[in-house]
């Protein structure tokens, strides 16, 4: 089983895969956006857009999932925003064609719940202290750019099935996912702080410098 989880830059994705993986023996997080920033790397710095726009992007995405899902027992999880009705019919289309039991959620939130999450991401708290309020929105600002059209967008019923997440935590919108899914995950005996540290070291881990 693939579970693709979608929603806007600062929605969640990451820390809700990771929580996954945390609880669910045997799965695997295989995130798209590496190939993605591999493929951009390799490019001069003036033509590095959207890695979206490569079709060595899309078709690379369906050749390693489909790998992953044919060769690994387990459940594999794909935390990656996709906004174009056309990209998502080549990957996330492409891969249920392939007959792989693919399940996919929209993580969304009223734009202010995301802004806080942006402002949080990796060492915000810090930034915040250090450099003002909007400090960790000004390191985010191609997200903020982004994030009025993914709102939007993933909003479609073409990106469903959308979670609500305003008032749920990570460890509880991961409950959900698996509810939908058909999967048991094991249970959440982590406390607060624990959990706090844990996905600080996940957004820490996931900061990316270009």
């Amino acid at each position: 089983m693939l579970l693709w989880i979608n929603g806007p830059f600062g929605g969640g994705k990451t820390q809700t895969a990771h929580e996954i993986q945390r609880r669910l023996p045997g799965s695997v997080i295989c995130d798209p956006e590496h190939a993605g920033f591999g493929l951009r790397r390799t490019l001069p710095p003036e033509l590095r857009g959207d890695f979206q726009d490569l079709a060595s992007w899309r078709q690379g995405v369906v050749e390693v999932l489909d790998l992953a899902l044919t060769k690994h027992d387990g459940v594999v999880i794909a935390p990656m925003t996709v906004t174009n009705s056309d990209y998502f019919t080549e990957t996330v289309g492409r891969l249920g064609e392939l007959g792989h039991d693919v399940r996919h959620f929209s993580l969304l939130a009223q734009r202010e719940t995301v802004l806080k999450r942006l402002r949080e991401r990796g060492f915000g708290h810090v930034l915040q202290y250090v450099a003002g309020k909007n400090a960790g929105l000004r390191r985010e600002s191609w997200a903020v750019r982004q994030l009025d059209h993914c709102l939007e967008r993933l909003r479609e019923p073409e990106f469903a099935e959308h979670l609500w997440t305003d008032h749920s935590t990570v460890p509880k919108t991961a409950d959900r996912i698996a509810v939908l899914a058909g999967l048991r995950l094991r249970p959440n005996n982590e406390g607060v702080l624990r959990t706090r540290l844990r996905q600080v070291g996940v957004g820490i881990r996931h900061i990316r410098f270009d």
